[in-house]
């Protein structure tokens, strides 16, 4: 059974849920699934039962129930929506907190009397109590439920230390004292909210994809009967062997071989080419692509499950899951920072007393420490790089889907494209033949308004201002014909227009375009439609392989149609590849130890961009890919792809001093902190100068460089 599992906060979660659910009687198997927060468990039905597990699960301070993508969508949804009003209460108190602060601050070192400045602290201590107490609440509720399931996570000490700090400041403040604490106790609870209202449309966006995918599956069949009657059934109703009709403009549901008819079919999931390709009886289809043209009748040899479809979602699911293993990481070393600062804070408390300090300066000395620990710095080492370097690539139209995607970005040394809707435009071109007079180009485009093969819209697109010959007829899988001014003209393949010399001429001429005739009375002309080079694929290429990376080719399309790309661009190629093959050959990268770079447009692309270290679409690519890839970029350039290596090179290097600074921050200020030589003011400053020095640093991720 799938579980969504709310109170999953971190990867430290996963271990605790795993392992606890592993000692449960009768469960056999517990994993979990940190980006769409769903556990699936495998349990023997005699020895435990589902209500069992779920109240497991909330003796370990997690809320079960059964998985449902809208239900979790809808809470997800809601989670956002609150994350971010706490994001804004935090925001308006901080800068209200730190007005009052400024003239508290500068009135300490003038002439402020204690009447003014406690007037200051009451009036901070007024916007912060409510402030802290509502935008607490994603880090105050994940403490509770942690500490009742006796476990640590992040939010507790940062919890800790949000509540001490108020809570001093408070006794303080009713005290006189000079110094008050309620900016340090707000500012961090916003630089965390920014942190995690990220982290969630992070995730949001990557579980997409299975909606996607869902979208794409047919929820019914037309089944031909043994008497010829037809009926439209569930998809979990058909059977391997009966046999399916598949109309024009439906999506076919299973997969098999046709028996009969003759169409046009879509399968850009199979070999990513973008124009339909041409089917008859004996050829294979899948589920998901799309029929264009004529009814087909199918042969089914898979249906509800088994099908290529579900192939590129487990190859998608998988891939997804595998990349997992960077927040994995960071999650492992962000769990360490809960025990040390809380044996760090409660080891400076009992030190100070047992030297015989007074309680309360102690204690003072202990918030000190949480507060000049704060994981500001280290939490903003990596996100202000990345929001520098995300606004520098939006300006080269680079848009970034991934909150990693820098980091891998920075590491590749060799860049595997697909190669139409890629390396080619998604358009494609058409070459009007010699000797085709205007008039008759224009009755050409005309006749293809009548047609639904997308060969002739590329014709049609050619020729604007037409409107369609109303008296056209069309043969489906064949073409167009119509009478003017007694003269037949057709439009369609080759054999239908009598073209096969000239096709032949043009075929040799263009290997890799397809064609489509046009015959008017006794003159036959061939149109070659084909894909072009975006207008900088050389550039761009000759700049990558300037700056020492790999490349290659992997493409669904015919072979022949690659060599002729492959050629022009000096890149090693492998045409007619499926989902499989791709997945396969990244593989075989990955145990070269290569960090591959995958940029693709197909359907048949998303589970290979997925499965590569990092991935990069087009805009114009199908929603399933642009959801799998980790960044998108705008144009018909293939510039923003050198662009995005280039800005992520020098956000990683940037990244890395970011960290340094901070721990160099942490190594210098936590021993000045225990010895009690700083104020929790002072630490609330040092803590904000190792921001203010992070972010700084970071605006040099403006510019980058292959």
């Amino acid at each position: 059974m799938d579980f969504a599992v709310d109170g999953i906060t971190c990867a430290a979660c996963m271990p605790v849920i795993e392992q606890g659910l592993a000692h449960e009687p009768g469960v056999e198997t517990a994993r979990i699934n940190l980006t769409h927060r769903r556990l699936t468990v495998e349990w023997r039905e005699a020895a435990t039962t589902p209500q069992a597990i779920v109240q497991r699960l909330a003796a370990m301070g997690f809320r079960a129930f059964p998985f449902d993508p809208k239900a979790v969508e809808g809470e997800e949804a809601r989670e956002a929506r609150f994350l971010l009003q706490c994001l804004g209460v935090a925001g308006f108190a901080m800068m209200n907190i730190m007005l009052l602060s400024v003239s508290v601050w500068s009135g300490n070192v003038s002439d402020i009397t204690q009447e003014q400045r406690d007037f200051f602290h009451w009036l901070s201590a007024l916007i912060a109590v409510p402030a802290v107490a509502y935008a607490g609440r994603p880090f105050f509720r994940s403490a509770r439920m942690a500490i009742a399931a006796r476990q640590l996570n992040m939010d507790v000490p940062i919890s800790l230390g949000v509540l001490l700090a108020v809570g001093m400041s408070l006794v303080e403040t009713a005290h006189h004292a000079t110094h008050a604490y309620f900016d340090s106790a707000v500012m961090l609870l916003f630089f965390l909210l920014i942190g995690r209202y990220f982290e969630q449309l992070m995730r949001r966006k990557t579980r997409s994809v299975a909606a996607n995918i869902a979208a794409l599956r047919a929820e019914t069949a037309v089944r031909i009967l043994p008497d010829g009657t037809l009926r439209q059934v569930p998809i979990a109703a058909i059977a391997a062997g009966e046999r399916v009709l598949v109309r024009p403009g439906e999506r076919v549901a299973v997969d098999g071989v046709i028996v009969a008819g003759r169409s046009a079919l879509d399968q850009s999931l199979v070999t990513g080419e973008t124009l339909p390709q041409e089917v008859g009886p004996g050829d294979a289809v899948y589920a998901g692509t799309l029929n264009t043209a004529g009814s087909l009748t199918v042969e089914v040899r898979a249906a509800a499950r088994g099908t290529l479809l579900d192939e590129v979602g487990r190859l998608l699911e998988t891939a997804l899951e595998a990349r997992s293993s960077y927040r994995r990481l960071a999650d492992r070393a962000a769990a360490l920072y809960s025990p040390v600062v809380h044996v760090t804070a409660i080891a400076t408390l009992a030190g100070w007393i047992i030297a015989g300090l007074a309680w309360q300066p102690a204690l003072i000395i202990a918030i000190t420490v949480l507060i000049i620990t704060c994981p500001c710095a280290l939490g903003l080492a990596i996100p202000a790089v990345q929001v520098v370097a995300s606004g520098a690539l939006f300006k080269a139209h680079v848009l970034l889907q991934s909150g990693d995607a820098l980091e891998r970005l920075a590491a590749v040394d060799t860049v595997v494209f697909d190669k139409t809707g890629t390396l080619t435009l998604p358009d494609p071109a058409l070459d009007r033949p010699a000797g085709l007079s205007d008039e008759a180009f224009a009755l050409a485009g005309r006749l293809a308004l009548s047609s639904h093969h997308p060969l002739a819209r590329a014709l049609a697109a050619a020729v604007p201002g037409g409107r369609p010959l109303e008296e056209a007829t069309e043969e489906a899988g064949r073409g167009v014909r119509a009478v003017v001014d007694g003269v037949e003209i057709r439009l369609g393949s080759l054999a239908f227009c009598d073209a096969v010399a000239e096709g032949a001429a043009v075929a040799a001429a263009h290997p890799d375009a397809s064609l489509i005739a046009f015959r008017h009375g006794d003159l036959a002309h061939v149109f070659a439609v084909r894909q072009v080079l975006r207008p900088d694929a050389a550039a761009v290429v000759a700049a990558l392989r300037k700056a020492g990376l790999a490349m290659e080719i992997l493409s669904g399309d015919r072979p022949e149609a690659v060599a002729t790309v492959a050629a022009a661009l000096g890149i090693a190629a492998a045409g007619g590849m499926r989902p499989a093959d791709k997945i396969a050959r990244l593989d075989a990268l990955k145990a070269e130890g290569r960090r591959v770079l995958m940029v693709g447009d197909g359907l048949n692309d998303a589970p290979a961009l997925a499965r590569a270290h990092v991935s990069m679409s087009p805009i114009t690519a199908v929603h399933l890919t642009q959801a799998a890839a980790d960044a998108v970029f705008l144009g018909d350039r293939l510039a923003p792809v050198a662009h995005a290596l280039a800005v992520s090179r020098t956000a990683l290097r940037l990244m890395k001093e970011n960290l340094w600074i901070a721990v160099v921050y942490n190594a210098v200020a936590v021993p000045i902190a225990i010895a009690g030589w700083v104020t929790p003011l002072i630490a609330a400053l040092a803590m904000s100068g190792s921001s203010v020095i992070v972010t700084a640093n970071a605006l040099r991720a403006r510019r980058g460089r292959l």
